[in-house]
């Protein structure tokens, strides 16, 4: 059964929310509900690989304390701008 757009929005929505880390919870539960109605389809399928790594890579990746991996290195740079630039909104 192929899954529908709005069924994968949904889901990709869902996982960013529920991670398994607060941290990353709240960093990519936000962008999700920002970003991912207005991603093309090629960008969806970097978020979703992206929604496959652990999330103690994730962290460090999108934090720029360690490097990701190349393919996943402008969605990685995107995530953590808007993560930075909800924080200075709310400081």
């Amino acid at each position: 059964m192929t899954e529908t757009p709005e069924a994968r929005l949904k889901r990709m929505r869902m996982r960013s929310w529920r991670r398994g880390t607060k941290e990353m919870d709240l960093i990519l539960g936000p962008f999700a509900d920002e970003q991912l109605a207005a991603m093309d389809p090629a960008q969806l399928d970097l978020f979703d690989a992206l929604l496959e790594e652990n999330d103690q890579d994730l962290y460090l990746w999108v934090t720029g304390a360690r490097q990701g991996p190349e393919q996943l290195s402008t969605i990685l740079q995107e995530i953590g701008d808007h993560a930075r630039s909800r924080l200075r909104q709310e400081g």
